[in-house]
C-alpha cells in the first residue's frame, strides 16, 4: 500500500453496486452538510486511499484529511463529526462506548441484511465479485 498522504477532503467510499448503500450515500449528501467526496468503491483508487478491496467490500470506509481509515459504524461516526453543528455530537456519541458498542452491532445487522433493506435487492448479498452486472477492480 501507499503511504498515507493528506488530501483536501475526506472521502467516503461505498459499495456502488448496493442499491441500499447507494441510496444511503445521495441521502447523507442530500440531509448531512458533508464536506467529504462520495466514491463507490468500485471507481475509486483504494490503494491510494490507503485500503484494499476486500475491507472496501465488507464496509463503508471513511478516509479522513491525513489518511487515517475507519470502516463501519465508526465511519458514519466520523462523518457525523466532520459535518459539524448538531451533527458532530451524534458522531461523537456513536463513537463512545457503551454506544459504539449498540452502532457496531446495529451498523453490522444492516450491512448483513442489506439485500433486504430498501433499494436493496438480491445481488447485494454476494460478494462484489459474484454480483451480476456488478465490477470489480483489479487488485
Amino acid at each position: 500500500m501507499s503511504p498515507l498522504r493528506r488530501r483536501d477532503r475526506p472521502v467516503l467510499v461505498y459499495d456502488g453496486d448496493c442499491g441500499f448503500c447507494t441510496s444511503s450515500a445521495r441521502f447523507l449528501e442530500r440531509h448531512v452538510p458533508v464536506r467529504a467526496e462520495f466514491v463507490p468503491f468500485q471507481f475509486a483508487d483504494l490503494e491510494d486511499l490507503g485500503t484494499t478491496v476486500e475491507r472496501a467490500e465488507h464496509e463503508v470506509l471513511w478516509v479522513d484529511r491525513l489518511g487515517r481509515v475507519s470502516g463501519g459504524a465508526d465511519a458514519v461516526g466520523r462523518l457525523l463529526t466532520d459535518a459539524g453543528g448538531a451533527w458532530r455530537a451524534v458522531g461523537v456519541v456513536m463513537r463512545v462506548a457503551p454506544v459504539s458498542w449498540a452502532a457496531r452491532a446495529v451498523y453490522r445487522l444492516v450491512a448483513t441484511n442489506r439485500h433486504r433493506m430498501p433499494g436493496g435487492t438480491a445481488a447485494c448479498s454476494l460478494p462484489a465479485a459474484e454480483r451480476p452486472g456488478g465490477s470489480r477492480p483489479p487488485r
